[in-house]
């Protein structure tokens, strides 16, 4: 592998110096890849509109293409802020527009391209920022393979199609988790959920491994909600990533309410509990079930 520098006719930066990243990562076998750290790209999926797809400028690696708005990454940016800030850079999307779904990643071991995929959460009208792009449109899932598409973008489509109605949830019964852990949590009840929820919130934003959810992709980012009671109940989530349900009586009745609530909203549904009676309560719904320690071992 080699790196080559920025030359005429590769992406271009028109606003401040360019970023060490923007160069050429050239095989051994002689293709040329863009970022000198890897690149990403955002898939923006609006339930209404579509996807997210830009047209790509002539001049441009594989101009003419569609393909999604995205470029280098610059170093030490993770895979996901590299995404969002490219597409906010090419694309217009606004910060906090989107929320983030899972990752995909292609992987040479020289070079990577992680295509984020975000779900709309504030709809909005994308812009053309610079000069890397001809057109940007929405367009419905079933109509994608009728343009002409970036070989890479258009390689990876199938799967990450077949991906985007797998809905991962997460409800975790904060009172047993806590239990798992003998912390002093009881002279604290408030406390110790506050700390836990703050953690779940922090794991939300980075999300978790494919591995961990036994689902394809590489990390996923699923709904998560906290189900409090007793003397936890005034705890704040702090965050938009996990919705805390404060428990009015039974704290397991209201994990089995959350959990069928989820899956009527055809989400694949994840319990956090280690109450095999509510485990069993859970699966007649049809979710699964995992231990406190499945979820600590994440949260480490």
């Amino acid at each position: 592998m080699t790196i080559e520098p920025l030359e005429p006719g590769g992406p271009r930066r028109p606003h401040g110096p360019r970023d060490p990243g923007d160069a050429w990562v050239v095989a051994p076998s002689g293709e040329r890849y863009w970022g000198r750290f890897g690149a990403a790209g955002l898939l923006a999926v609006d339930a209404d509109r579509g996807v997210l797809l830009q047209h790509r400028v002539s001049w441009s690696h594989f101009g003419g293409t569609w393909g999604l708005p995205g470029g280098a990454r610059h170093e030490g940016e993770s895979a996901c802020d590299g995404a969002l800030r490219e597409a906010t850079e090419e694309a217009g999307v606004p910060v906090g527009a989107v929320r983030p779904h899972f990752t995909s990643v292609f992987e040479l071991g020289y070079w990577s391209y992680t295509t984020l995929v975000a779900d709309v959460v504030t709809p909005f009208e994308p812009a053309i920022s610079d000069p890397e792009s001809v057109e940007l449109s929405w367009v419905p899932a079933s109509s994608v393979v009728e343009y002409p598409l970036h070989p890479g973008f258009g390689e990876a489509w199938p799967t990450l199609r077949a991906l985007l109605s797998v809905r991962p949830a997460v409800v975790v019964d904060v009172a047993n988790v806590m239990g798992a852990v003998p912390d002093g949590w009881w002279r604290d009840r408030a406390g110790a959920a506050s700390r836990l929820v703050a953690r779940l919130g922090a794991l939300a934003v980075r999300g978790v491994p494919s591995s961990a959810m036994e689902l394809p992709a590489h990390t996923w980012f699923p709904e998560w909600t906290a189900v409090v009671e007793g003397e936890a109940r005034g705890v704040d989530a702090g965050t938009s990533a996990v919705t805390v349900v404060a428990a009015p009586g039974s704290g397991d009745d209201a994990v089995v309410a959350a959990a069928s609530d989820l899956i009527a909203r055809g989400r694949q549904v994840t319990v956090v509990t280690s109450d095999r009676e509510l485990v069993a309560r859970v699966a007649d719904l049809g979710a699964s079930a995992r231990g406190a320690r499945w979820l600590l071992d994440l949260l480490t």
